[in-house]
């Protein structure tokens, strides 16, 4: 299903405020969200004099927790502020998004029925494109909506549910080492992955793992050397195993009940199949227990300039991501692009929905370079996707070159000795 045909299934009720920071761009949302046929109640500010936005953040809440609206949409200078008032009201789950991939989160994993947005951070563009997303998404699975069951016990402080039961007999106590993982996510997801990188400083270890995709891709591999690649992920904690789509059970099987995720590759490595195909593959490789999809774009389509046929390509993969709760990444193969069909190549992947584009297969002439690092990174950034440097990334300063230039996630089959590398040269922290 394409997102037009996703979009027309999903009319909603929408309950739109702001406070006078967020009048414009509640204005020209209110305006695009009814000419998409959705039925839009405003609850105010109508200028841009001073007002509260605890006021009006209520306002849509709510409407939403009466159920007078689907969903609501609340727009001051941050969004913070708003989402903290409107989680004061029962019913509502408010959620501060500044990009797509939050907003998807947001409802697909904990059930959202109120958008929040900062004017001061989200354009026009950006704020359409959020909440085309959170509006397209809804939470279905049995896990996700056992979870949100448990938010809802837990604003209603019921005894004898669950959560609260699990709640009385946990412990919270959590280490300076907790603390610090913790705030260092969040700078990553607020701040666009590791752009903290950018000022020079080297990344140690334990941040490092958790931006490498631990890589085996070669035809040759066995089962013990895929084994050996999951144990390897294990012990460091990278942040997937990336392998063939035939190996992902295997690695799901062993990797299960970690935090290191299974990413497949799709249509690897010439990227000349169907789309169909490609989605087919994908779609398998999600069941089967693949979290993350890198799919090899249609080179020749690229070098024909038929953009169109590039973006369906695209979003045919990303289809099958969307309904598998998987992220996609886009394999542009940049050795055989020029710097304009690089840009044009990272455009379309931005209009099929992918989440990161990604430099490389390391089966071809070249692998990732500073340079188109760089150009990508400047190009995906109103969309805010995440890019992948992969092919020839086998040093601790090869991974912190392409960090410096705008990665956000580095492929390599040589990472432990990357480890290695970066644990002496920051002395082991």
């Amino acid at each position: 299903m394409n997102i037009a045909a996703e979009m027309s299934t999903h009319r909603c009720r929408i309950a739109v405020g702001a406070d006078h920071g967020g009048y414009e761009l509640k204005e020209q949302l209110a305006g695009w969200l009814k000419s998409q046929g959705h039925n839009v109640t405003d609850v105010g500010t109508h200028s841009k004099e001073a007002v509260d936005y605890p006021v009006f953040a209520a306002a849509v809440a709510r409407a939403v927790a009466a159920g007078r609206c689907d969903l609501g949409i609340m727009v001051d200078g941050a969004g913070i502020g708003s989402a903290m008032a409107a989680n004061k009201i029962p019913g509502v789950r408010a959620a501060a998004c500044y990009n797509e991939a939050l907003a998807k989160n947001s409802r697909q994993h904990n059930g959202a029925n109120v958008l929040t947005l900062g004017s001061g951070q989200t354009n026009f563009e950006q704020a359409k494109a959020i909440a085309d997303v959170f509006i397209a998404t809804d939470c279905t699975e049995e896990r996700h909506l056992r979870r949100v069951q448990m938010i809802k016990d837990l604003e209603s402080g019921r005894a004898g549910t669950p959560v609260m039961a699990a709640i009385k007999e946990m412990k919270l106590d959590l280490s300076p080492q907790d603390v610090a993982r913790i705030a260092e996510r969040v700078k990553q997801i607020v701040g666009g992955g590791a752009a903290s990188a950018a000022g020079g400083a080297n990344l140690p270890p334990a941040q490092l793992a958790r931006m490498i995709d631990h890589t085996i891709l070669k035809p040759e591999a066995t089962q013990t050397d895929v084994k050996k690649l999951c144990e390897e992920a294990l012990k460091h904690n990278f942040y997937s195993c990336c392998v063939n789509s035939s190996w992902v059970r295997y690695v799901a099987q062993i990797l299960r009940g970690s935090s290191v995720k299974v990413c497949a590759v799709v249509g690897f490595p010439l990227g000349a199949a169907a789309p169909e195909i490609k989605a087919l593959e994908a779609r398998r490789a999600i069941r089967e227990g693949a979290k993350e999809i890198d799919m090899v774009i249609n080179v020749g389509l690229v070098k024909s300039g038929d953009w169109d046929a590039v973006t369906r390509d695209i979003r045919a993969v990303a289809e099958s991501c969307k309904d598998g709760g998987a992220l996609l990444k886009v394999i542009l193969e940049t050795c055989l692009l020029t710097k304009d069909e690089i840009a044009k190549a990272c455009e379309a992947s931005m209009r099929a929905r992918a989440d990161y584009v990604k430099t490389s297969t390391g089966f071809n002439k070249g692998g990732a370079t500073a340079e188109d690092i760089a150009l990508m990174a400047r190009t995906v950034a109103p969309k805010r996707l995440g890019v992948k440097a992969s092919g020839g990334v086998r040093t601790y300063a090869d991974a912190m070159l392409m960090i410096r230039n705008g990665a956000t996630r580095v492929g390599s089959s040589n990472s432990v000795k990357m480890m290695e590398e970066a644990a002496a040269a920051t002395g082991g922290k």
